[in-house]
């Protein structure tokens, strides 16, 4: 009676997770761990489904709690299967952590079980999480500001073997004729391909992913696929291409009424024309996503539109307008404190009030009221502009605000763009559905799975232990051990007793844990780059600001565009 209710209970859980009520569904699985059960396999499936749960819910070290009870119970009974997919759950979730060296071995370790038998298709996960893990890696270590293809040797070779995992999870998807599985591949292989600044295959690997998105009527992976492709083709100095693709990206965008992406495509779209020098279009853009992130409150969209619109206005020499912007820029710099954009925002205007003045100078007090006008009016409308025919070029952008330091991030969210959702109405609990799940409870094996390696952190070796003097004692069975497992009866504590002598026994492929040991003790996170601050991020901004690219592509004209102070006038410091 009591198994059936635990069941039951666990039946309950899963269909609940199925809905996307993961936290209902987390309550029916602790319900029936409270409950117990003497059937072992039914209770690595609620191990396996409440990590995959608390993971949705952003409950890390919960998520990583569980996969490792599911870890040491199929290692401890001997299930092979099992054990792989639990190993590529713990990859995924130290992958996110960024503890690379362990979610390597980890799925090395999915590999190496579905090679030894013979399975294609957990074989397919375990190469695409592989190549996830190198991916993330290689992101990591991208921090810098740099421009895609001049990152670090380290990211480079991480980024390589990336594509090699992609690569070869690609060869396997084909012979699997897995249509699905080759578009999130090629994706990836795109989002890699760019980040080492092979933007020709980037874009071969997009324009295969947008094929196979159209096949599906997967409108927002074919969105996906049009902003990557304006990406890669903005490198390849192919900016009216790459405008037609961020054009395409808005329409989608709009179908799917998507507010924030349709602003960032907007953005991407000023940024696109600045590039082309259409300034009156790139003003229009701007103030369209200008619009969209104050009715979204996004305080940091505001700010770039703003800068955006100032560096446009410039350009045109509308000196009196640009200075208007440059001010709200610099209020919300103040107001969100971004000292960077503050510091960016204040020569913008130090260099604007010398053209101010110097134009005083030349035209009689054109711009005597400029500032007092400016201050009287509301957010969104500067001053009529002055016509000036000598346009200012500000090269003044902090390379904190650049576009190449803020592409990490991005492609890490794009990563995540190309997963499958356990929201599109198809079973994720099939054996089909995850790199890292089991059959559903009712074949008394289950998971969560996630087609993709969406696992994360909660501190596995911090769950293992750091001593290995103290491991044996940690694979010790006990009642606490397992939660859930019931020792009532003379079968179960029979069974107890084998579970444990079987946990003391040495294994051959102990070298698995000792592996994770070794790589906990000799990880170094201190020399590893922090992404920058999430505050600079707003959901109206994608991260391809384009700010590096502006500059480079306008600085050859700074001399000729710069107004040169005549003799005897001295210009003004900055703020």
């Amino acid at each position: 009676m009591m198994e059936n209710s635990c069941l039951d209970l666990a039946l309950e859980g899963e269909r609940l997770c199925k809905s996307g009520d993961y936290r209902a569904g987390v309550s029916f699985f602790e319900s029936a761990i409270q409950v117990g059960t003497e059937d072992l396999q039914i209770l690595s499936a609620i191990y396996s489904q409440l990590g995959n749960a608390y993971f949705h819910l952003q409950e890390y070290h919960k998520a990583l709690e569980y996969h490792r009870h599911d870890l040491t119970l199929t290692r401890t009974i001997g299930d092979e299967p099992g054990e792989a997919k639990a190993s590529g759950n713990l990859g995924n979730t130290l992958k996110l952590l960024g503890r690379y060296d362990e979610a390597v071995v980890c799925c090395q370790r999915h590999l190496d079980i579905t090679r030894a038998t013979y399975d294609k298709v957990g074989q397919a996960r375990a190469l695409y999480n592989f190549g996830n893990v190198y991916h993330a890696n290689g992101k990591s270590i991208c921090w810098s500001g740099a421009e895609p293809g001049e990152f670090p040797e380290e990211a480079k070779i991480a980024l390589r073997k990336a594509a090699q995992y992609y690569e070869a999870n690609l060869c396997l998807v084909k012979d699997l004729g897995d249509r699905a599985a080759q578009g999130r591949t090629h994706g990836n292989l795109g989002n890699t391909y760019y980040l080492l600044g092979d933007f020709e295959d980037a874009a071969a690997a997009h324009e295969k992913r947008l094929l196979i998105a159209k096949e599906f009527g997967d409108k927002s992976a074919e969105r996906r696929a049009h902003c990557n492709l304006g990406n890669a083709h903005i490198f390849l100095s192919q900016f009216e291409v790459a405008a037609g693709h961020y054009k395409r990206t808005l329409q989608l965008a709009r179908l799917l009424k998507d507010k924030a992406v349709e602003a960032q495509a907007c953005y991407s779209l000023g940024n696109t024309y600045t590039l082309l020098q259409d300034y009156e279009r790139a003003i229009d853009y701007h103030l369209k996503h200008l619009v969209i992130a104050q009715d979204l409150n996004d305080r940091v969209g505001e700010g770039r539109a703003y800068w955006s619109l100032g560096n446009a206005h410039t350009a045109l020499g509308n000196h009196q307008q640009a200075m208007y912007f440059a001010e709200k820029h610099l209020e919300i710099a103040k107001e969100t404190g971004d000292r960077s954009a503050e510091e960016t925002a204040r020569m913008n205007l130090s260099d604007l009030r010398v053209v101010v003045g110097l134009k005083s100078s030349f035209h009689s007090n054109s711009f005597r009221n400029a500032n007092t006008n400016s201050s009287s009016l509301p957010a969104g409308f500067p001053p009529n502009s002055f016509s000036g025919n000598v346009p200012l070029q500000l090269n003044r952008c902090s390379t904190k605000d650049g576009f190449f330091d803020l592409l990490s991030r991005f492609q890490g969210n794009r990563m995540d763009d190309q997963r499958c959702s356990l929201m599109d109405g198809q079973s994720h609990l099939t054996a089909h559905s995850s790199p890292s799940s089991s059959p559903p409870v009712a074949d008394r094996k289950s998971t969560l799975g996630s087609e993709t390696p969406l696992q994360d952190p909660g501190h596995f070796l911090e769950l293992l232990d750091s001593s290995q003097a103290r491991r044996l004692d940690d694979q010790r069975v006990s009642q606490s051990h397992f939660p859930g497992l019931r020792l009532n009866t003379p079968h179960t504590q029979s069974l107890y007793s084998r579970l444990e002598a079987t946990a003391e026994k040495p294994q051959g492929d102990d070298v698995f844990f000792d592996m994770l040991v070794k790589c906990q003790g000799s990880r170094l996170n201190d020399q590893r780059c922090a992404a920058p601050p999430s505050k600079s991020k707003g959901p109206t901004v994608p991260d391809e600001d384009f700010f590096s690219l502006i500059v480079r592509s306008q600085s050859n004209r700074m001399e000729e565009q710069r107004v040169l102070a005549p003799l005897g006038i001295t210009q003004s410091k900055p703020d």
